[in-house]
């Protein structure tokens, strides 16, 4: 595909697209102690009896978390699983927050509780509870607890960018709630080696994320930025490198999208700060964008890269977290945290390069196909569903086989 005719094609038109004001997570919740779920024992009524229906009939992932039209790569996560048709598994969300605060945090978050009280049939269901680090880990965490002690098959899945660090500042925490959990789901090599620190590594699982593909536009001469704008998301150093570049390339404009939060903004030449978009109006601009730009200081498995190479962009991106996993062998193009002559190079590269922009572009959409479609990765997922269900059988079973000991596996 050929770029738009040149010359600038003026400002991009925020109020055709859907935006929306991002919500900050609540911190001031306090869940029940971890500790005291994790003993509590799982009732004497659960059933030990053969499930001989188990390969045909539908089973159930129950994801503790937050969906919707919201900022954060987590929700997307549970958007995806929302919107798919799985095999063999139906979906369903108990939300455990919507980004308010105060009384209403705690009223949705008791809520949460109150529906894992009331849900049935363990035999077929599988908890996952989505972990981010801080109030997000104790919150969804006590929840995965709570599943557990109640008989069912468990899985946490790991995101945010700093799970090393919070791990070693809270082991305690950190291990009883990954010990809740059956199977352990991570994005990154780095998350998985921690984790396995805590739970046995068999028991530990790298899955990508999978994003939903794009549809086909016409590529104008952008360069997108989508995420928070703020010096962990190295935007200092992007709009530092773009003064450089931006006088040389005067069809090119720089658009970078999100909510403002510790880097203040300033007028650039051929730059735009639009601000937090809708999830879809983003997509729309990396479906017309040729370069995609993530230059961050620390992430995990951030989704604006995948779902940047599902839409055909030639992605730069720093050496952090899953990141240079995702864009090995030439996939993207991959740049120091905080080096702003490698961004400069990179992007003037990217720029002026086409055959080499569209060969960056065609590998980033083949890897995309490859391993972090739906079609890929969401089998991947089902399977670890199903595994923790195996485990879960096992567990119950060792524990109330008449005549045997009350035991329990390692962890």
């Amino acid at each position: 595909m050929s770029l738009a005719a040149a010359g600038d094609t003026g400002p991009i038109d925020v109020a055709r697209v859907e935006s929306e004001p991002i919500e900050t997570e609540p911190s001031n919740i306090v869940p029940p102690p971890v500790s005291a779920l994790l003993s509590a024992p799982a009732p004497a009524s659960v059933p030990i009896l053969p499930v001989p229906s188990m390969k045909t009939e539908r089973l159930l992932a129950v994801h503790i978390g937050r969906s919707g039209e919201v900022a954060g790569g987590m929700s997307q996560v549970v958007n995806g699983y929302l919107a798919h048709s799985f095999a063999d598994f139906d979906v369903r969300l108990v939300s455990s927050r919507d980004g308010s605060g105060g009384v209403r945090a705690a009223i949705v978050a008791g809520s949460a509780f109150w529906k894992l009280l009331r849900l049935a049939e363990p035999e077929r269901t599988v908890v996952i509870a989505h972990l981010s680090q801080g109030g997000s880990f104790a919150r969804e965490g006590a929840l995965l607890a709570l599943a557990r002690a109640r008989g069912f098959a468990t899985v946490a899945q790991l995101h945010g960018s700093s799970f090393a660090d919070f791990a070693k500042k809270r082991p305690g925490l950190v291990g009883r709630i990954l010990r809740a959990a059956d199977v352990v789901l991570t994005l990154s090599a780095e998350s998985r080696a921690v984790a396995a620190e805590f739970v046995p590594g068999e028991r530990t699982v790298l899955v990508p994320n999978a994003v939903a593909d794009g549809v086909v536009r016409t590529i104008e001469p952008l360069v997108v930025f989508g995420g928070a704008v703020s010096k962990r998301k190295g935007v200092d150093v992007l709009l530092a490198a773009w003064q450089r570049v931006a006088p040389e390339h005067p069809l090119w404009r720089l658009i970078i999208a999100g909510p403002i939060t510790d880097q203040p903004v300033a007028p650039l030449t051929r730059a735009e700060f639009v601000g937090p978009l809708s999830h879809r109006a983003l997509m729309v601009l990396l479906e017309r964008s040729a370069i995609a730009v993530l230059p961050s200081r620390d992430e995990a498995m951030p989704m604006f890269i995948l779902e940047a190479m599902a839409r055909g962009n030639c992605v730069v991106a720093t050496r952090v977290g899953g990141i240079p996993e995702v864009l090995a062998n030439g996939v993207g193009v991959i740049v120091e945290p905080g080096d702003v002559d490698s961004l400069e190079s990179a992007l003037r590269q990217a720029m002026t390069d086409a055959p080499w922009r569209a060969k960056k572009a065609d590998l980033a959409r083949s890897a995309f196909a490859a391993t972090y479609s739906a079609t890929a990765a969401f089998p991947l997922v089902e399977r670890s569903w199903r595994t923790a269900l195996d485990l879960r059988s096992q567990r119950v079973a060792t524990k109330y086989t008449p005549g045997s000991r009350t035991r329990t596996l390692p962890g």
